[in-house]
């Protein structure tokens, strides 16, 4: 364990996100003015004055680093980021490691070039500010800079003022993996429930059809969850009441997770297809068989191929494959196979995930298990993951980080010229409002960039059901306070 003292609460988060990153596999403790607890190896003492931040680092009682920064701008940004970096510089110097990005912790660092090419700022400009600020690798940057540039070009022609996007989410799924930690439910146990269910999610997609009438809606993403745990009926259904509820004249995107392949059918590919679904995603992790076996995906790897197969029948031509590395067992040469494999079906994107074990995942209550296997990402697989996706015309469009990340790495989404997916970009940028409707959604309302507001629903599907109309209340009444309706 690593114990941090401080004496200003305020920098808590920020603190423990940066210790986090050195110590992955440790359990870190931010405290606030208490004293440090005797039996704790290694200790860190954090204090920031009006005019002066200090940080030391102890360890079994005798200090090992400190340093002193002087404030010179008391903006508290300014002052968060000459912290960060007194403590970066100081735990390289401990630890004798450096993080591929720095002393960013936030989980979207391509808002920061993005939002300085919007002022007009070069592409060295922004590597330098990167590099300078945040002790970004020049790797990182890089990567953080084109990709901001290629969702520009993406997002050029939308109307963020007056437009919106919409997320849908079905929490049901064949079967609840290792990792998982989103608001998902096996769906043998909830088999009698789903109707209820639809017909909770219809009545609040009709009340958010008809209180964003009259706006642009852009992108619609169908999640979960795995979509296609509803019989092809089912989907019909929802997509017609999506249809009714929504105009759209002004469409760009119409997004369904077909992610588990175990889920999926021709007669649910077909009814995507009449609804002019552009985009969806079958997504195997990884094409190895123990592996799957292991972190529960109730699938094959040739269960996998055919789904993909039978999209490509359908007429789908805008597929995705989510990928994970860092899974537990896989090394270097298992990550090299399933992109060999990926290669031979050839998607139209792939997104590469660094496992990250939240609190929730079953992996997560029984890691000592899973790290004796070894839960292995390095600089080394994404570089391969990289190499593969470009040398086959898919190129990196969008970025994201999640805390304890395998790593302390990224996610990277990869397509081909015209296939990027819109509402990744949106969700990422922040840049346009994306109503939610459906168990564990998250409404997000953007009045500009740096004002944010959330309205979020219960994530149990049993309170779901139960408290739609709470559900639809909330919303309602965020927008007559805000004036959105």
């Amino acid at each position: 364990m690593v114990e941090v003292k401080i004496n200003d609460e305020s920098f808590a988060y920020d603190i423990h996100s940066l210790i986090q990153a050195f110590y992955g596999g440790e359990e870190v403790q931010v405290r606030v003015k208490e004293a440090f607890t005797e039996a704790v190896p290694v200790q860190m003492d954090v204090q920031v004055t009006d005019r002066d931040i200090s940080f030391s680092i102890i360890q079994n009682g005798a200090f090992q680093e400190k340093g002193h920064v002087y404030v010179e701008n008391p903006d508290r940004k300014a002052v968060k980021n000459q912290l960060k970096k007194l403590m970066y510089d100081k735990l390289c110097a401990f630890t004798g490691e450096t993080l591929p990005w720095g002393t960013l912790t936030g989980i979207r660092p391509t808002k920061i070039p993005m939002a300085m090419l919007e002022e007009g700022r070069s592409n060295p400009e922004i590597a330098r500010y990167m590099w300078d600020t945040y002790d970004c690798s020049k790797e990182k940057a890089a990567l953080a800079i084109s990709i901001a540039n290629r969702e520009k070009e993406v997002l050029k022609n939308l109307d963020y003022e007056n437009g919106y996007s919409l997320y849908v989410g079905i929490p049901f799924c064949p079967s609840i993996c290792l990792y998982c930690s989103f608001s998902s439910s096996p769906i043998k146990l909830w088999e009698k429930k789903v109707e209820d269910y639809l017909a909770a999610l219809f009545k609040e997609l009709a009340f958010l059809g008809k209180a964003y009438a009259g706006r642009k809606l852009n992108t619609v993403y169908v999640g979960g969850g795995t979509p296609t745990t509803l019989t092809a009926e089912q989907l019909d259904r929802l997509m017609i009441c999506i249809e009714q509820n929504f105009d759209f004249t002004y469409l760009q995107e119409l997004t369904v997770e077909a992610g588990r392949p175990d889920s999926v059918t021709p007669e649910k590919l077909k009814v995507l297809k009449e609804h002019k679904v552009t985009r969806i995603s079958v997504n195997p992790q990884t094409m190895n068989q123990k592996t799957l076996d292991l972190i529960g995906r109730k699938h094959t790897v040739e269960e996998t191929k055919q789904a993909f197969s039978m999209a490509r029948e359908a007429g789908h031509d805008n597929i995705n494959m989510d990928l994970i590395v860092g899974l537990p067992g896989e090394d270097i040469e298992d990550v090299r196979h399933t992109m060999e494999e990926l290669r031979k079906l050839d998607p139209d994107s792939i997104t590469v995930h660094s496992l990250a074990v939240k609190r929730a995942a079953r992996l997560k209550l029984f890691r000592d298990t899973y790290e004796e296997m070894g839960l292995r990402n390095s600089q080394e697989i994404m570089d391969l993951t990289y190499r593969y996706c470009v040398e086959q015309g898919v190129y990196p469009y969008y970025l994201y980080r999640q805390k304890n990340m395998a790593g302390n790495f990224e996610n990277v989404g990869y397509a081909k010229v015209d296939k990027a997916g819109i509402y990744n970009i949106l969700i990422m940028e922040e840049k346009q409002t994306i109503l939610a409707a459906g168990a564990g959604a998250s409404t997000k309302f953007v009045f500009a960039s740096d004002h944010i507001e959330r309205v979020e629903n219960v994530k149990d599907v049993k309170q779901y059901i139960e408290r739609i109309d709470e559900m639809i209340e909330r919303k309602h009444s965020f927008m007559l306070k805000n004036g959105l309706m």
